[in-house]
């Protein structure tokens, strides 16, 4: 039985769940007059998670907490991988990522250039009933930006910053302790070839090339599109299943806008957090790299700087790397990393032309999207994107996404 009384919003919430989150309230030496639940985001926010903000109020002080509460709907559970997916996010938060800081700490780093991330106040891995804790970074004046909007230059470094230093503490675990780095490589395999590979999934990738193809109305675009959709999923699986060797690190797979989180004073940004690990797994940078790149701007802002993003990885991939004696231009060097930005690109662009059809949605058509998967699971959502009358805003934006998406990876040299 939960030990306090909770208020607000507590749908999708069971006696295990609350049980779980009371006694993890218990550990933090408040003493609970109110426990509030809030809703956080909008649909279209969050297709997976149930996540929620604690506001607990106390005697003596106050916190807020973010929960991220796994679904317990079979259908759901099954055609998103959500046991993988929780389980893998647990891993990377209290066993993968203090890992890593604590190299930092052994090698004498100075703590503002840690690798930050959202602290974990406690995780439930039971199935289905999964819950995960976290620190309420707003407390900490984080906020997260508009994902219709391209980040700025500024903020794309920021997280290619972030990239850098958690690929290279990869390469240290790998080169220090090796057994740990394969015993995490071991636990975080990629997701796709469990999605991918179901008869169920292959079925239903004519709805997501119908949705792309519905949106581009230029013959140029759609000759891209035709027909290559199907092949980005194989691509997919082939990079998934592939051995990456010594140039592949643990990714956090799914850097698009929602799942970062940025810090300004003033005007001025000064510190960018990665919120969601639950794809990630062992696979080249330059997944990372594109992934976020393709799908967090525009190609205007790729038109301009493209080339010094690539650059700027590398340069504080060396740096970080040094703290430890590595070098970036023999542990991961900037030839290998072009080539794979190449070979990662169809994919990559398959993944997003994708996102693009989530992305292109405002709340109430993404609440539609969101139905259909609570209701019929993630190939009943898919089927829905493809059939589902859109907004004119709706579709203009989705049209731009695309379009610009082609345009880059043309421009570029990629495909």
């Amino acid at each position: 039985m939960a030990q306090y009384k909770f208020e607000g919003d507590i749908s999708n919430l069971n006696e295990h769940h609350l049980a779980f989150m009371s006694k993890v309230i218990s550990q933090q030496g408040i003493e609970v007059k109110k426990v509030t639940i809030h809703p956080v985001g909008e649909a279209g926010d969050n297709y997976v998670a149930n996540v929620k903000r604690i506001h607990i109020e106390g005697a003596n002080r106050s916190m807020k907490m973010i929960v991220k509460i796994a679904p317990t709907n079979e259908v759901i559970r099954k055609s998103m991988q959500i046991d993988a997916a929780f389980n893998r996010e647990q891993i990377m938060y209290t066993e993968v990522l203090p890992k890593f800081v604590a190299l930092q700490k052994a090698a004498g780093i100075p703590e503002e250039e840690y690798l930050r991330y959202a602290k974990c106040y406690g995780s439930l891995n039971e199935a289905p009933n999964e819950v995960i804790m976290l620190e309420d970074l707003s407390e900490s004046d984080f906020v997260m930006l508009d994902k219709h909007t391209s980040l700025t230059d500024e903020c794309v470094k920021s997280i290619l910053q972030n990239f850098a230093n958690l690929h290279s503490l990869s390469f240290v675990l790998k080169k220090k302790e090796p057994d740990t780095f394969d015993y995490f490589k071991s636990k975080l395999t990629s997701l796709w070839p469990l999605v991918a590979e179901t008869p169920e999934f292959a079925a239903h990738v004519e709805y997501i090339e119908g949705a792309v193809l519905s949106v581009l109305d230029d013959e140029v675009y759609r000759s891209v599109v035709r027909n290559k959709i199907p092949d980005m999923f194989k691509s997919m699986l082939k990079v998934s299943k592939g051995d990456v060797g010594k140039h592949g690190v643990i990714i956090q797979a799914d850097a698009w806008t929602n799942n970062v989180m940025f810090k300004y004073v003033g005007d001025t940004l000064v510190q960018s957090i990665m919120i969601d690990y639950q794809l990630s797994y062992h696979q080249s940078p330059a997944m990372d790299i594109l992934y976020m790149i393709f799908n967090c701007t525009d190609h205007e802002a790729r038109s301009k700087n493209f080339y010094d993003w690539i650059d700027f990885y590398h340069s504080e991939l060396d740096k970080n790397l040094s703290n430890f004696g590595l070098k970036a231009n023999l542990v991961y060097p900037r030839d290998q990393l072009d080539a794979d930005l190449k070979r990662f690109t169809k994919p990559i662009l398959g993944l997003s032309l994708l996102l693009c059809t989530l992305l292109m949605r405002d709340a109430k058509e993404a609440s539609v999207v969101k139905e259909n998967m609570n209701s019929g699971g993630f190939l009943d959502a898919v089927k829905s994107m493809g059939e589902q009358e859109l907004q004119k805003e709706s579709l203009a934006r989705g049209k731009k996404r695309m379009e610009d998406l082609i345009d880059s990876c043309l421009k570029f040299g990629l495909l």
